[in-house]
């Protein structure tokens, strides 16, 4: 199926290469204004984009240049996919099924947005040079370990498949990549977006840490809720879990764990002492050590934005000359020095020039240490001036607090490397350690409610829902000239001309037609628009409305007020089209049946009875995640009947 941008393409690829702004990248206005549906906004968007003519793989792609820093330079790549459905490897989306849409209808395209690693753009460019290599022969949308990928079907329903922040390599962090994709769905109005969260910092899954510290995952910050649940968690299930461990006084925790880890007490103590509110319950420590870690200076002696990739200079170089600098400046005893004068000082101990000169550039307003450079234009003489300010004795956070007193001060002087290994200490004593203690009696709900929790993996979003789009014809609708109505269809089995298939209608669309346009012309352009966007409606014809009264030669515009929902119903004219086929879940004969409550493939992972063929998690029926499947295996059911049964004479 030919692109629905191969026509604007040649035109595009004349045209000098833009850059685009990263942190403004998708919204109002920005590259573009959207005001249509979403894949009329995926066309406009792509106009704007470098069409990659090398491409090896059936698929099309465009690229965007982002500017991330402009001083000194870091741009990154965002890769645009168009894969069209004849030349996917699987029609069907596990990703709608496991998600709970799998009687959505399968699409004709989907669109790929990707920020690739260094890794992964390499193996895609050597891929468009020609290489032969197996690995180097992937298409994009294959390749793994991408800083973000993300699709959409084009009706607007999406997944965002993976985000690497810096832990994985990344120069952006994970919340900056999420920024960008928010932007990008919120400007491109798709409907609803889900995603699988296994975000993990330092071994420690956010799901539950922010979930036990604020209530929601740390997705939630963007909006995304509970999707749907693994192993029959529901929403309810999961919010008591929350509830449960939030609430856990620490007084019981210390009275229970404190006398066999003299750890955990110490702990508590250290930040009840820093926090100004008291700190009473798991929910409350640990919603106060997260809101203290953002404030606290980086680990880092060298800020991040200074080191960077293109940089010609090592990160050790940098940092030895960043120290220089810092001595220099507390040698002044806390006054303005102006540049030349710090750069004299520095060049004692170093020699390189162009390194002084790049490192005094970058350090202004950096954290240092325990120390801000603060670097301003004197008013008076013109010159750029430097000093130092000692932050070490303040904790931002806490309302200005500071702590006076020397002893204290020394006592419970809080850098983040030391919360974060307080945090993790914390998160295996309470959530992974398996000691009697909190196996049984009152602690044992911690790990049951922990478990729930972990086991609600896939989020959602809803962006614009039913209606994505703006009415962008507003000024024609004033001047009667046009006229919109939201058109669904019910598709009936042509077998079974009596029967409708018992599947969940398309989202609606938005039709826009003239003032004196009739219901048959609205019938052509619905079957038209319906055609373009699904697999399995490529032949679909009207045969009936079936909420309105009304005759194929009466006028839209008089029958219909502005804004009202209209339901087609038809069938596919051409033969040989499996309707059960043309969902997202597809033709689903897997019975499941698991004593967790589960009774739909939720994605994890399962094994079936050799007898009644009803599936069950492998974890529900004691086989561990990292064990092999057995050869033959039994469910309870069926063993229990072959118990019973008469023994062989």
């Amino acid at each position: 199926m030919m692109s629905y941008v191969d026509l604007i393409s040649s035109r595009k690829r004349k045209r000098e290469e833009r850059v685009f702004r990263f942190k403004i990248f998708g919204e109002n206005g920005y590259p573009a204004e959207f005001d249509g549906s979403f894949e009329q906004n995926i066309r406009k968007l792509l106009e704007l984009a470098h069409f990659d003519r090398n491409n090896c793989s059936r698929m099309p792609s465009w690229s965007f240049k982002l500017e991330v820093i402009r001083q000194p330079t870091l741009h990154i790549t965002l890769f645009v996919v168009e894969e069209p459905i004849e030349a996917s490897l699987e029609h069907h989306c596990k990703h709608c099924q496991y998600v709970g849409w799998g009687q959505n209808m399968i699409c004709n395209r989907k669109y790929h947005f990707v920020l690739p690693s260094k890794e992964t753009e390499a193996a895609f460019l050597n891929c468009q040079d020609g290489a032969i290599s197996t690995k180097d022969s992937l298409n994009l949308v294959q390749l793994q370990g991408h800083l973000m990928h993300g699709f959409f079907h084009s009706n607007g329903f999406g997944h965002l498949l993976c985000v690497n922040g810096m832990e994985g390599g990344s120069n952006l962090a994970g919340r900056q990549i999420m920024e960008f994709w928010d932007r990008l769905c919120t400007g491109l109005r798709a409907r609803k977006v889900s995603l699988n969260d296994i975000s993990q910092k330092r071994s420690m899954e956010l799901r539950l840490l922010h979930g036990v510290a604020f209530s929601e995952p740390w997705f939630g910050r963007w909006g995304y809720k509970f999707g749907r649940g693994s192993f029959g968690v529901t929403r309810p299930m999961h919010q008591k879990a929350i509830e449960t461990i939030q609430g856990m006084p620490l007084c019981i925790l210390v009275h229970y764990l404190g006398s066999s880890n003299h750890h955990i007490p110490v702990i508590f103590s250290r930040y009840q002492t820093v926090s100004d509110h008291s700190l009473v319950t798991l929910g409350d420590l640990f919603r106060f050590m997260l809101e203290l870690k953002t404030h606290l200076p980086e680990e880092h002696c060298v800020d991040s934005h200074i080191v960077e990739p293109t940089c010609r200079w090592s990160p050790k170089r940098v940092e030895m000359a960043t120290r220089v600098i810092v001595e220099a400046l507390k040698k002044a005893e806390f006054k303005w020095v102006s540049r030349q004068d710090v750069r004299d000082a520095a060049r004692a101990y170093i020699g390189d020039t162009g390194l002084l000169d790049f490192v005094l550039k970058s350090l202004g307003n950096h954290v240092v240490g325990n120390y801000l450079v603060r670097r301003c234009l004197n008013p008076v003489t013109k010159v750029l001036e430097y000093c130092l300010e000692d932050v070490s004795n303040v904790y931002p956070g806490q309302q200005g607090l500071v702590i006076s007193n020397s002893k204290m001060k020394g006592r419970y002087k809080m850098t983040r490397p030391q919360l974060m290994k307080d945090m993790l200490y914390l998160y295996k004593c309470i959530f992974k350690d398996q000691k009697p203690t909190m196996i049984h009696g009152v602690l044992s709900a911690i790990p049951a409610a922990a478990r729930i929790i972990l086991d609600t993996k896939y989020l959602v979003k809803e962006y614009n829902g039913e209606l994505p789009w703006k009415i962008h014809h507003t000024g024609h609708l004033e001047a009667g000239k046009m006229t919109l109505c939201y058109c669904t269809v019910l598709l009936r089995d042509k077998k079974e001309s009596n029967e409708v298939v018992r599947k969940a209608m398309p989202p609606l669309e938005c039709i826009a037609l003239k003032n004196k346009a009739t219901f048959n012309e609205l019938k052509l352009e619905v079957e038209r628009k319906f055609r373009e966007l699904y697999w399995g409606l490529k032949s679909f014809a009207v045969e009936s409305i079936m909420n309105l009264n009304v005759k194929g030669t009466d006028l839209v515009s008089e029958k219909v007020e502005v804004g009202q929902k209209i339901v087609l119903e038809g069938s596919n004219a051409e033969s040989g089209i499996i309707n059960e086929l043309i969902y997202e879940g597809g033709v689903n004969n897997r019975a499941v049946d698991c004593g967790c409550g589960a009774e739909e493939d939720d994605g994890e992972r399962m094994i079936s009875c050799d007898i009644c063929e009803v599936w069950q998690h492998s974890r529900c029926v004691q086989i561990p995640n990292n064990q092999e499947m057995p050869p033959i295996f039994l469910c309870s059911r069926c063993e229990k009947e072959i118990m019973i049964l008469p023994s062989m004479p």
